[in-house]
């Protein structure tokens, strides 16, 4: 990348670092100040930059940044989070997630010509996955129900892990490189079952040794925190060697790791950042997978963002539209039914289904495929999360306070809420993104 980029990148890390707490609040979150910062040096800006130029770079930022980020959101989500009042994340999962999948498939279809039966399930699969990240005011306002915080926020830490499979088959299906080798049906085995497997023995192998190691006083704290790291780097190349998933590989493993994390010894225990308590095991890894999540979408404002705006059809505009809107509203208000949850809040959480880097990463994985209409399958994909980036990042504060003070309001007066149901506190993980890091 040209240095002049890299140095805005560095000068736009320094200055939302050190205004971090002011902008908190504000419609600036963090990935609209960095995608703005992108598209600055990109070519709608000082021209600097060029995914053609260096795509395997650009892939490899992003694919590292989701690995981490897969892995420490799922080693986030304890067994209890599933367990108590988790009606709300499992209907958003199990029947919310599936609708939206069929939903942007279906819309695709009409709105896209020239794509592929496969190629339209790709769109609807990529543009499935939640960040809570691009809208972290709307799950880290206090005022806003316990209930609906936790259910947002471990839905976005799961469904992306759980369209992966997904994925993986529709690509085959549509003719990726993996396909051709394997078929369809023997990826989508590969990337359940072995990479599943793969990533549930080294979460295992992992908590197990950090457990046995901390209990014998034989480690420090900041190598706990460096094994946290290397937990995915071990997973991922192991899966791939393998012909797996990489991403699933680290998904599982967070997920199994984060279940067997060790205790932390006394006067050690986890320090509160906006109000959630974060794990010291994984607090490093967090923090990195945040600064590399936003240099992503630096990335994807210079160097992908760019030319998809400048290729922008009516159609493409529409298909970004519904796809915020109908395709994801309309499915949480169907697995919504029968909750008893109020309209306004089924409202709020069918809009705050941003869609962030899960969406991006598969999105260049399938521009490497070099399919006929791949530029038209990824200017969607760019163009739909670079329209969340901005209308959930600068609604979330708004929206947050608003619903919290409407919430506030009916509670005080008695009303007997649904939303009151009671989640443990400390249990709400903290969205990318959405520490302050006090």
């Amino acid at each position: 990348m040209n240095p002049w980029a890299l140095a805005t990148a560095g000068l736009v890390v320094a200055v939302y670092a050190a205004v971090s707490r002011r902008l908190s609040t504000t419609p600036f979150s963090g990935p609209l100040v960095f995608v703005a910062g992108g598209l600055a040096v990109g070519p709608l800006g000082l021209h600097l930059t060029d995914l053609a130029a260096d795509p395997e770079t650009v892939r490899g930022l992003l694919e590292i940044a989701l690995s981490l980020v897969l892995f420490t959101d799922a080693a986030a989500i304890r067994s209890r989070q599933l367990r108590v009042e988790c009606f709300l994340t499992l209907r958003l999962l199990t029947i919310g997630l599936p609708l939206t999948i069929a939903a942007g498939w279906l819309l695709a279809w009409p709105m896209l010509p020239g794509l592929t039966v496969w190629e339209c399930a790709l769109v609807g699969i990529i543009l499935a996955p939640t960040d809570a990240a691009l809208g972290q005011q709307a799950v880290a306002d206090r005022r806003v129900p316990a209930l609906v915080r936790h259910g947002l926020s471990v839905e976005s830490g799961l469904n992306d892990g759980l369209v992966l499979p997904f994925f993986l088959l529709a690509l085959a299906a549509a003719g990726g490189s993996h396909g051709e080798q394997h078929g369809p049906l023997e990826t989508f085995l590969r990337a359940l079952l072995l990479s599943g497997a793969i990533g549930c023995t080294a979460g295992y192998l992992s908590a197990r040794v950090l457990r046995s190691s901390t209990a014998r006083g034989w480690n420090t704290r900041g190598w706990r925190q460096l094994l946290t790291i290397a937990v995915p780097a071990i997973a991922y190349p192991l899966s791939a060697e393998a012909q797996g998933s990489g991403f699933i590989a680290v998904w599982v493993a967070g997920l199994t790791f984060g279940a067997f994390l060790p205790i932390e010894p006394p006067g050690q225990e986890a320090p509160v950042s906006s109000g959630t308590e974060v794990s010291p095991v994984t607090e490093f890894a967090e923090r990195l997978g945040l600064l590399l999540s936003l240099l992503s979408f630096f990335v994807f404002g210079a160097v992908i963002l760019g030319p998809a705006l400048q290729d922008l059809t009516w159609q493409i505009l529409v298909y970004a539209v519904l796809s915020l809107t109908a395709a994801r509203m309309l499915p949480v208000a169907v697995a919504l039914v029968g909750t008893g949850l109020s309209p306004v809040t089924v409202t709020y959480v069918g809009w705050f289904g941003p869609r962030g880097l899960a969406s991006l990463v598969f999105g260049l994985i399938v521009y490497a495929e070099h399919f006929p209409k791949v530029d038209l399958l990824t200017h969607v994909v760019a163009l739909t999360v670079g329209m969340s980036v901005l209308v959930h990042g600068a609604s979330a504060a708004f929206l947050g306070s608003r619903y919290g003070a409407w919430y506030a309001t009916r509670r005080d007066a008695g009303a007997e809420l649904r939303e009151q149901m009671s989640v443990p506190e400390g249990s709400i993980a903290v969205p990318r993104g959405g520490q302050d890091f006090s």
